[in-house]
């Protein structure tokens, strides 16, 4: 029987019709393996996840794969975005079995949970080098009925391994001092590509987290000292602005590039990569100016808006690669298709956007697709101009009133699926982005997207001072992760640096003191990704490496360095250095992985300074605009209208008379009257 159907993750109900006798996580699972002395069939996945779609119409939609699954294992099928201590947990085991990981996770497990068998995808028959998914499954049936003390005894061992490989994680890092961001810097820059920008080659990812250590690390270095480092990111995002990863109509980025050029993406577009490229191209245009880089953060924002907004004020996690079953097929387009949408303009249009007629997206499983496009920004605005004899904002004009003809005929088409849960940590990676962008670019619609998210959160995702993970359709479950509390505390922190409402920071102090009382490692520091009296697994993850999103613990350290900041606890300062301490010397030997604990270190080695801006909202506005017109990082922005709330307020309560109060290493400057004087005292102190 599959009791997948009572689930709520859309993606455990797109296996819901299976002939497989699916479980959900949980003790029945667990309870019938032991019972019937059989072994787990483990398989995690995701919803917008391609080859898991794959791997399910291929295996387990099929009734004599299903029908091999059900004689022999207990199945359990896993969101690993539900679960993602699951998730954690496994893909650890499976990277040391095997040596890779990814998704969809197959892994094999004893009765009580341990791993002896693992990998990826299967295929069906023996290919691509793997062999086929019924064999697997007959061989370690066979091993099971033939070798069962073996394997046992083999998966007690592995589990050990994995225990004791967290449990002699190194009490301190490397010494957070200058040097520790120059290495890194070094580092990046031999693995940047100065061609296409990122870094390494394809299949090549966005790199937030990495783009934002280097934009910190130029502010504080300044240009003369930065080892190029301003002018890595900036070439990195006009070249993903420009290729087929970012969408050209719809705007929003897709998952990565499956070349180094950043021109065939694989579709999937996801909530967390969106919301943290968002805020890199708002830094870079606070920097630089360049509206490109503003239209970029408005076209993204915007998009989650228009298609990955909850009506109640949540944001879905992701659409999926496929429409009608096809990659892409939502996303390119063949000239004709073009010439029947736009007419005469079709040529202008093509050469724009690079619409050929042999095409550039080739894909082996479908070649009904040959001869379509991705788009990509193939010439610029202004050879586009001369090229058909207009000026340079004659062809700017035309071009944005043919993409809105484009996009219009595209919503005529078939969407990719939705996955349409309301995940807390990367909602938090959206609140910061919309409440940062606008502060920055003086936006209300982007304000009240960001007031909206935190009230539906706390409506919906927070009971009795505890955060849940997960919700859907109105139902919330699952514990809150150390990254719910860790990126939702940040997401509050920006929204009150854009409000001034203390109950924002007060709320994200509450997260913290969450995370200190239930995730906190009470040995050496640092934080465990689930709490304390959460689901027991094989082990704790203490997460240090960013994946697509920020790591737990390099989260955890921002966010008590900004509390620090607010509430004047050098304590947390320590908590901060404990966390960035998990990463041990994988700051230094492998900077990509560590994009967040780098910001952190850069957090710690700049001198701290506190702008508290008094009055009115209308009467602080041209003090904020002047602080939000340059890129400080950690620039602890305190705006209020009068009272209390914080230790940075004290003495300034009252706010009748406008003013903005700079203040260096708790070395206050003369309060400024008018937004040119504290334009001056903010170039003396950068």
């Amino acid at each position: 029987m599959n009791r997948l159907a009572k689930e709520i993750s859309p993606y455990l109900l797109q296996h819901a019709g299976n002939p497989v006798d699916w479980y959900p996580w949980g003790e029945e699972a667990f309870a019938a393996a032991r019972e019937l002395n059989r072994p787990i069939l483990l398989s995690i996945g995701y919803s917008s996840c391609h080859w898991c779609h794959v791997m399910a119409h291929e295996s387990f939609e099929d009734p004599g794969v299903a029908a091999q699954m059900n004689r022999w294992f207990v199945n359990i099928k896993v969101d690993r975005e539900e679960r993602p201590d699951v998730d954690s947990v496994y893909m650890t085991a499976v990277q040391a079995l095997t040596g890779q990981g990814g998704w969809p996770l197959t892994v094999f497990l004893t009765p009580p949970g341990e791993p002896f068998f693992g990998g990826t995808y299967f295929p069906p028959r023996d290919g691509f080098g793997r062999p086929g998914f019924p064999r697997v499954l007959e061989a370690l049936h066979e091993a099971w009925e033939n070798e069962r003390e073996r394997i046992l005894e083999s998966a007690g061992e592995i589990a050990g391994r994995l225990r004791d490989g967290v449990q002699r994680r190194p009490a301190r890092g490397p010494e957070i001092s200058g040097e520790l961001p120059r290495q890194a810097v070094a580092s990046l820059r031999e693995a940047f590509d100065p061609m296409w920008g990122g870094f390494g080659g394809a299949p090549k990812f966005p790199s937030p987290g990495v783009l934002d250590f280097l934009l910190a690390y130029h502010v504080r270095e300044g240009n003369e000292r930065d080892e190029g480092a301003l002018e890595m990111v900036l070439h990195t995002l006009d070249r993903q602005a420009a290729g087929g990863i970012y969408d050209q109509l719809g705007g929003g980025f897709a998952r990565y590039s499956v070349d180094q050029k950043w021109l065939v993406p694989h579709f999937e577009k996801m909530l967390y990569d969106n919301a943290q490229l968002a805020r890199v191209y708002l830094h870079a245009f606070q920097l630089t100016g360049d509206p490109r880089h503003e239209s970029v953060v408005r076209e993204t924002l915007d998009y989650l808006l228009r298609e990955m907004r909850d009506p109640a004020g949540g944001f879905y996690s992701a659409q999926d690669a496929d429409s009608e079953g096809v990659e892409g097929k939502y996303y390119v387009w063949t000239l004709a298709e073009v010439e029947a949408a736009l007419g005469e303009d079709a040529l202008f249009f093509a050469t724009a956007f690079g619409v050929s007629p042999g095409g550039n997206f080739i894909d082996p499983h479908h070649p009904e697709l040959e001869g379509r496009s991705v788009l990509s920004r193939a010439v610029s605005v202004r050879d586009l101009a001369t090229q058909f004899g207009l000026e340079p904002a004659e062809a700017a004009t035309k071009l944005e009133r043919l993409r809105a003809r484009m996009l219009s005929e595209r919503i005529r088409r078939v969407p990719p699926g939705l996955d349409d849960k309301v995940l807390v940590s990367w909602n938090g990676l959206a609140l910061a982005a919309f409440a940062e962008a606008a502060r920055v670019l003086d936006d209300e619609v982007f304000r009240g997207a960001a007031e909206a998210n935190a009230a539906f959160v706390r409506e919906h995702l927070w009971s009795e001072g505890r955060l849940l993970h997960t919700w859907r359709a109105g139902a919330a479950r699952v514990a809150g992760m150390l990254d719910d509390y860790a990126l939702y505390g940040l997401g509050l922190v920006e929204l009150f640096k854009l409000t001034g409402s203390v109950e924002h920071i007060a709320w994200a102090r509450e997260l913290f003191e969450v995370m200190l009382r239930e995730f906190r490692d009470p040995g050496p520091g640092g934080f465990f990704e689930t709490p304390s009296d959460g689901e027991v697994l094989l082990f704790r993850p203490k997460p240090a490496f960013d994946s697509a999103t920020p790591s737990g613990n390099g989260a955890a350290a921002l966010l008590a360095l900004w509390l620090s900041r607010y509430y004047v606890v050098p304590e947390w300062e320590e908590v901060a250095r404990e966390a960035l301490a998990v990463a041990g010397e994988g700051l230094v030997a492998a900077p990509a992985g560590f994009g967040t604990m780098l910001q952190g270190a850069e957090f710690l080695l700049t001198a701290p300074h506190e702008l508290v801006v008094l009055g009115d909202a209308a009467a602080r506005r041209p003090f904020e605009r002047e602080a939000a017109s340059r890129y400080l990082p950690w620039l602890a922005i305190a705006p209020t209208g009068g009272g209390g709330g914080l230790p940075l307020f004290e003495g300034r309560e009252d706010a009748s008379r406008p003013m903005a109060c700079l203040c260096e290493e708790r070395s206050c400057r003369i309060p400024a009257r008018t937004a040119a004087v504290l334009a001056a005292q903010l170039e003396e102190m950068a």
